[in-house]
C-alpha cells in the first residue's frame, strides 16, 4: 500500500474520530483543525515502495493548528495523537530516524511552512520567491489535505501552488538553460576531447541535473529533491520524453573509445561527436528544451546552442532587479 493511501486510512479509522472528540473536549477546538500528509518523504510524492519502508514510514498522519490554539491546546492533541494505534491494516509502527523527526503529529501551520521554505506563508514579492529552493516548494506542495475545518493551512498551500510569478520563471528558465549549454554543449565534449573522464561525467550530471529542472519549470511544476527530479519527468504533460532521454544518457557507454576513434568527420556542427550516444542524446534533448520554448513565446532566438535562448528569455523579463542578475543565478 502506498504510504499516502496508509495515511488516509488511518485518519479516516482512528484520526477523524479522535479529532471528533477534541472538538467535544476542548470547543475552542471545534472547526479549527487540518489534517494530512504533506512534507518530506517519498510518500507525499507517491514515489514510495517497498524499499521505502525501512524507515520514515507507518501509521501517521498530521494534524495543523493555528498558532495561538496551538500553544495553548497543542500538548493535548498530541498527547492524544500518541495514544492511537501504532499498528494499522498490518503495518508496524512508524520507525522515526534521526532525520525523521517532526514530520507527522501535532503541528504548527506557520512553523510547519517556516520550517519548509523559510517563511510562514507565501512569498510577496519576486525576490523572496526566487531564494527558496525549488525542492522546498515542492514539499511545501505535495502530498494531500484530508481535512481543512478553517482553511488556513490550504490558503497558504494554494498560493504556492500558483506557481512561480512569471518573471522569476523566466530568470531560472534562463539559469537552467545557460547551465545545460555549458556543462553539456560545451564542456562535456571538451573534457571528453582532453581525456578527463571524470570531469566529463560531473558535466554530464551536472547538465541532468539542469534538465530535469528546466523541464519542471516549463511544465510549471516545482523540481523535488534530486533523488527524485528525475522520476518525476514520467508525470509531466510537456517534454515527458526527456525521461526516456535521460535514462539513456546515464546508461553505460564507453565514451572514452568513442572520442579516442573519432576524426574530423564524425562532428557535427563542429562540437558534436555523431560516435559518442551521449553527445547525440543530449543534444536531441536540448533541441526538445528549444521547441518548447518556442511554443510557450520565451525565446526568439533561432540557435541550436541554449546560451542565446537564455539570454533571449532574460530579455523579456520585465522586474528590473531580476532582469539585473547574473545570467546563472536563480
Amino acid at each position: 500500500m502506498k504510504g499516502l493511501t496508509l495515511a488516509r486510512r488511518y485518519f479516516e479509522a482512528y484520526g477523524r474520530p479522535m479529532l471528533t472528540e477534541l472538538s467535544g473536549k476542548y470547543p475552542a477546538l471545534q472547526g479549527q483543525f487540518a489534517a494530512g500528509l504533506v512534507g518530506q518523504g517519498s510518500e507525499c510524492l507517491g514515489f514510495d515502495d517497498i524499499l521505502s519502508q525501512d524507515h520514515d514510514f507507518g501509521p501517521s498522519f498530521c494534524i495543523w493548528l493555528p498558532e495561538k490554539l496551538y500553544l495553548q491546546y497543542g500538548p493535548y492533541c498530541q498527547e492524544a495523537y500518541d495514544s492511537l494505534p501504532k499498528e494499522f491494516e498490518g503495518y508496524p509502527a512508524r520507525q522515526v530516524t534521526a532525520f525523521g523527526t517532526d514530520r507527522v503529529g501535532v503541528l504548527e501551520i506557520g512553523m510547519f511552512y517556516t520550517r519548509l521554505i523559510g517563511r510562514d506563508a507565501a512569498p510577496q514579492s519576486n525576490a523572496e520567491w526566487m531564494w527558496i529552493p525549488e525542492s522546498r516548494l515542492s514539499q511545501a506542495t505535495c502530498g494531500e489535505v484530508f481535512l481543512d475545518e478553517p482553511g488556513i493551512f490550504s490558503a497558504i498551500r494554494q498560493d504556492l501552488l500558483a506557481y512561480y510569478p512569471e518573471d522569476v520563471r523566466k530568470k531560472k528558465i534562463a539559469a537552467r538553460l545557460a547551465a545545460m549549454a555549458q556543462s553539456g554543449q560545451y564542456n562535456y565534449g571538451r573534457l571528453c576531447q582532453r581525456g578527463e573522464w571524470t570531469g566529463a561525467t560531473l558535466a554530464l550530471m551536472e547538465f541532468v541535473k539542469n534538465a530535469c529542472s528546466v523541464v519542471h519549470l516549463l511544465n510549471r511544476r516545482y523540481t523535488p529533491f534530486y533523488k527524485w527530479m528525475h522520476k518525476s519527468l514520467e508525470q509531466m504533460p510537456l517534454l515527458q520524453e526527456v525521461y526516456g532521454l535521460l535514462d539513456q544518457l546515464t546508461d553505460v557507454f564507453d565514451s572514452r573509445r568513442a572520442w579516442r576513434t573519432a576524426g574530423p568527420e564524425d562532428f557535427l556542427l563542429g562540437t558534436i561527436n555523431k560516435k559518442d550516444n551521449r553527445a547525440v542524446l543530449l543534444e536531441t534533448v536540448c533541441q526538445l528544451v528549444i521547441r518548447t520554448l518556442w511554443d510557450q513565446g520565451l525565446s526568439d532566438a533561432q540557435d541550436p546552442y541554449l546560451e542565446p535562448h537564455a539570454l533571449s528569455v532574460m530579455q523579456k523579463i520585465e522586474d528590473p532587479a531580476i532582469a539585473a542578475l547574473q545570467l546563472m543565478e536563480g
